[in-house]
C-alpha cells in the first residue's frame, strides 16, 4: 500500500511512518525540514504547497500536522480545507490525527469536551482548532477521510502495548476509568485504519483497553 504521511518529522507522524514502514508499506514521509524519519521516499514541502499531482499516486494520506502557538493554530482549519480540496473526488483517503477535546460528552452528541466546565484552560486553543478541523471534514462527502482521536491521556513516554480498543464520537474510558494511550499504539490504530478502510467519512477514537 503507497502512503504519505505529512508533518512526518513530529512525535506522531514519526512514528506513523515508522509502524507503516514495519509493516512493509510503501512510505513516502512528507515535511518541510530534512527527513528525520525512517521512511525510504521523501518530499520537502510545507503541506499547504501540495499539489494534487503531488499526492495522487498514494492509497492513503495521513496527516499528523499539530499546531501550538497562537499565529499558527489556525492551521489544523485552514491545512484540512486544502488537503480536501486537492483529494476531493479521488480514491486517495484522508486520515487525521486528531484531538481528544472535541469527543462529545454523551450520546446525545451534544456537548464537546473542551465545552464542559472542568476542560484544562491551556488546552483550550489547541482543542477548539483542531474541532474546527474536524467540521471542515464533517462537510465534505467528496472526500474519503477518517478523523481519529486519541485517549485524553495522549502519552509519548508511555509503553507500547501492541494493543488497543476503538471507541466513536463519545469519550470513553477503559476498565480502570482510564482514557489513556500511548503514541506507538496511536500509531498501531491508524496504520490499521488506513490498511483496512473501516470507518470512512467517520470519527472515531482510540484507547487502551
Amino acid at each position: 500500500m503507497k502512503i504519505a504521511v505529512l508533518a512526518a518529522n513530529g512525535k506522531v507522524g514519526s512514528l506513523i511512518v515508522k509502524e507503516a514502514v514495519d509493516r512493509g508499506n510503501d512510505v513516502t514521509a512528507i515535511a518541510r525540514e530534512e527527513n528525520k524519519t525512517v521512511a525510504k521516499k521523501f518530499l520537502k514541502k510545507d503541506i499547504l504547497d501540495l499539489a494534487e499531482n503531488d499526492l495522487k499516486d498514494f492509497d492513503v494520506v495521513i496527516t499528523a500536522f499539530g499546531a501550538w502557538t497562537e499565529d499558527t493554530l489556525p492551521l489544523h482549519k485552514t491545512t484540512l480545507e486544502h488537503l480536501s480540496n486537492i483529494l476531493a473526488n479521488k480514491n486517495t483517503r484522508l486520515l487525521v490525527v486528531g484531538g481528544a477535546g472535541s469527543l462529545y460528552t454523551d450520546d446525545s452528541l451534544k456537548t464537546q469536551l473542551f465545552e464542559t466546565s472542568d476542560f484544562p484552560a491551556d488546552y483550550m486553543p489547541v482543542a477548539t482548532n483542531m474541532a474546527k478541523g474536524l467540521e471542515v471534514l464533517r462537510k465534505r462527502n467528496d472526500v474519503k477521510w477518517t478523523y481519529i482521536s486519541p485517549a485524553a491521556d495522549f502519552d509519548f513516554e508511555a509503553e507500547r502495548k501492541g494493543d488497543y480498543q476503538l471507541a466513536g464520537e463519545v469519550f470513553t474510558v477503559n476498565a480502570k476509568g482510564e482514557s489513556k494511550i500511548s503514541y506507538a499504539d496511536y500509531a498501531i490504530a491508524m496504520v490499521d485504519e488506513a490498511e483496512k478502510g473501516n470507518h470512512i467519512n467517520q470519527r472515531i477514537s482510540v484507547l487502551w483497553k
